[in-house]
């Protein structure tokens, strides 16, 4: 069996982290230069937070489902070689 390597690259990763910025500034400055009221503003920040989190809860909660999935499948990988080895009468791995 092989193991996994992520292929992420720096530059990936670095571009991600400056669009985040870009974007949260841009937010920002957006509902700070809204003309409502300082509820309205609040409630359009913790909207661009929530919105944040989530996104993010999302992004691990699907990850961590893909990784669960590749470790069952290594598992009945194995499972597989341990009973093809005993059938063909070699010693498992």
């Amino acid at each position: 069996m092989t193991t996994y390597a992520p292929k992420v690259s720096n530059a990936w990763n670095l571009f991600t982290y400056v669009m985040f910025t870009i974007a949260a500034v841009m937010m920002a400055g957006g509902i700070w230069s809204l003309e409502a009221s300082f509820s309205a503003k609040g409630y359009y920040a913790m909207a661009a937070l929530m919105l944040v989190y989530t996104t993010a809860a999302l992004s691990k909660a699907l990850r961590d489902k893909e990784e669960a999935e590749r470790i069952y499948n290594k598992l009945e990988d194995a499972r597989t070689e341990r009973l093809l080895a005993e059938a063909s009468g070699k010693a498992p791995l």
